[in-house]
């Protein structure tokens, strides 16, 4: 039953907050604080204020460490999965409806209009991602970064995923 209840007490607020993690935090509480009473309104803003130091949604945070703190690992796979699962839904609902009318030309017209828009919002990550190593870590450290991974995928043909993970370990050891 415990599982059930931490299944509920991050699946409910998933629905119902919508603006994503920020809008479901007081749902959160809620549940956790009044509801179930798994924590005190202290533990719970301080808890909030480690998962906000955190890298990462906000909502899948929470999920996991009061999962964690309610069941153990399988109450923490339970919490992030409750938190994740409304969207998912949603998402798989409305590709199937996506892909039942992909040959519409309102459809094909509106994949025209959402293409330019995620190169901006991802042109914006990247410049923001750009200043803030250029700022962390200074220019030349920066430019070595970007055009070592640059040669290493385009040129070398290398999976991106090993050039992340060089790059960790280069930014984890060596400044």
């Amino acid at each position: 039953m415990k599982y059930w209840h931490i299944f509920l007490a991050f699946f409910i607020p998933g629905i119902l907050g919508y603006g994503g993690g920020p809008a479901s935090i007081p749902l959160v509480e809620n549940e956790v604080v009044k509801r179930y009473e798994w924590m005190s309104v202290q533990d719970f803003s301080e808890m909030l204020a480690l998962a906000n130091s955190l890298p990462g949604p906000i909502a899948t945070k929470m999920a996991g460490y009061i999962g964690f703190d309610e069941g153990g690992i399988l109450g923490s796979l339970i919490g992030v999965f409750a938190a994740v699962a409304p969207s998912l839904i949603i998402l798989i609902m409305l590709l199937g409806v996506l892909y039942k009318y992909k040959d519409s030309s309102k459809v094909k017209r509106l994949t025209l209009y959402v293409r330019p828009v995620i190169a901006i919002l991802l042109g914006i990550m990247a410049w923001r991602f750009f200043h803030e190593s250029y700022v962390g870590i200074g220019f030349w450290q920066t430019a070595l970064i970007i055009i070592s991974s640059y040669l290493l995928i385009e040129r070398i043909k290398v999976h991106p995923a090993f050039v992340i993970g060089v790059a960790l370990l280069y930014g984890g050891f060596l400044l």
